[in-house]
């Protein structure tokens, strides 16, 4: 006879089993999960976290700036020759006319002592020939009042045969002879001063040419001595001279370049910026740098064209006031103004984009006990700030110092 089987209550030995397969289960799956998001766990306070904000972005680059002379006069020699004083040293303040360096050259001298003679000999040969002219002029008047005299004595014969042959006193052969000499005389006088006149006017002509390369030879002369002043070295301006690099017994070819000099009345900065800017660099940008203090305002008067070692140079000249007591070879921190400024939201800077080029940045959670990997994408950018065009929000929090020991995972938990 059947009798019924009463179910015992209570907690049985396979239900532990099943409860340590779920437990197992639910390990196994966090473990799964867990494994898919690689973590790297580090302390908040040694990372540099910046909150995004929202403010005006000024589009500038700082760059840094050389002060040159805005004027620079290179010294070239004249005349060669061998160094045999140095009065002034390189960084010294000249005035116009003060002699920097002497020379000597022997062949020079003993070229213009021959050259002096030379134009001594033919400035000789041509005052001798004004003096020959000057002569001849002379004689050529004594004989015209040589003429002038016997036409006198023919004329006053050949009146007085007229009358006599009138008369019948004298044959008319007597009378035409006088009458002939007297005409020819005439004749030979018209001649003689026509000749006398043109020789005058070759004379002055001659002399006129004659007295031009005398001149000329004078001028010569003195240009040949001034070859031999040209061996004293002087300043041409007032200024502080620079890379002058002689010794003296040193040989200095003619037309080389020995130095140059500073004219300070007036300064530039030459700075360089990198090739990326290039575009975007033009004359006229405004820039500023700071001394003691004080804010100077300048611009940019030359964008050079070329492109050395990924940089291209620019010279910025001060708008307005400038600093006091500049010298050359100062240099300046200067923030050169691409553009104006616009409102935008901006990230601070940071060693973070070295890792990643700006394209992405671990994101605090709202909790700040974790951080995650967030791609982002960024505009402009000056010595301070990026300029967020997507992927962050104001009030977000990022960290900014260096990913380099975060390795490839993408979330950072904080202890």
């Amino acid at each position: 006879m059947d009798r019924k089987i009463e179910v015992k209550k209570g907690f049985k030995t396979k239900h532990i089993y099943i409860l340590l397969g779920v437990l197992f289960l639910g390990l196994l799956v966090w473990m799964l999960l867990s494994s898919s998001t690689s973590t790297y766990r580090t302390e908040l306070d040694k990372l540099t976290i910046t909150e995004v904000s929202q403010a005006e972005f000024k589009d500038y680059i700082s760059i840094i700036g050389t002060v040159e002379p805005k004027t620079t006069i290179y010294l070239d020699v004249e005349e060669g020759g061998k160094v045999i004083e140095k009065l002034i040293d390189e960084g010294e303040l000249v005035k116009k006319g003060d002699v920097i360096l002497r020379l000597i050259n022997n062949d020079l001298k003993l070229q213009i002592l021959n050259t002096e003679s030379s134009l001594a000999y033919q400035a000789n040969e041509l005052r001798n020939t004004l003096i020959n002219m000057e002569q001849q002029k002379i004689s050529n008047k004594q004989q015209i009042l040589s003429i002038d005299s016997d036409i006198i004595r023919q004329k006053r014969q050949y009146e007085q045969n007229q009358l006599l042959f009138e008369k019948g006193f004298i044959s008319k052969e007597v009378y035409l002879r006088s009458k002939e000499d007297y005409d020819l005389s005439l004749q030979d006088r018209q001649l003689r001063y026509q000749r006398m006149v043109q020789d005058s006017i070759f004379r002055e002509n001659q002399k006129t040419q004659m007295n031009s390369s005398l001149n000329n030879m004078k001028q010569n002369l003195e240009m040949v001595r001034e070859r031999l002043e040209n061996l004293n070295i002087k300043a041409p301006a007032d200024g502080q001279l620079g890379s002058l690099d002689i010794e003296i017994g040193q040989s200095i070819n003619r037309g080389e370049r020995i130095g140059q000099l500073h004219i300070l009345n007036n300064f530039k900065v030459l700075a360089e910026v990198d090739e990326h800017y290039i575009d975007r660099v033009r004359r006229d940008l405004s820039a500023s740098l700071q001394r003691n203090d004080q804010e100077f305002i300048l611009k940019t008067k030359k964008v050079y064209p070329e492109v050395r070692d990924g940089r291209f140079k620019v010279d910025l000249i001060f708008d307005g006031k400038s600093p006091e007591n500049l010298r050359t070879g100062q240099t300046y921190h200067i923030k050169l103004e691409l553009g104006q400024a616009v409102e935008a939201t901006l990230l601070s800077r940071g060693g973070f984009f070295q890792s990643t080029g700006g394209q992405w940045v671990f994101v605090l959670d709202e909790s700040e006990r974790f951080a995650t990997k967030r791609n982002i994408k960024i505009g402009r950018q000056n010595s301070q700030y990026f300029e967020v065009l997507e992927g962050l929000q104001t009030g977000e929090k990022v960290i900014t110092s260096s990913y380099d020991t975060f390795g490839d995972n993408e979330r950072i938990d904080f202890k």
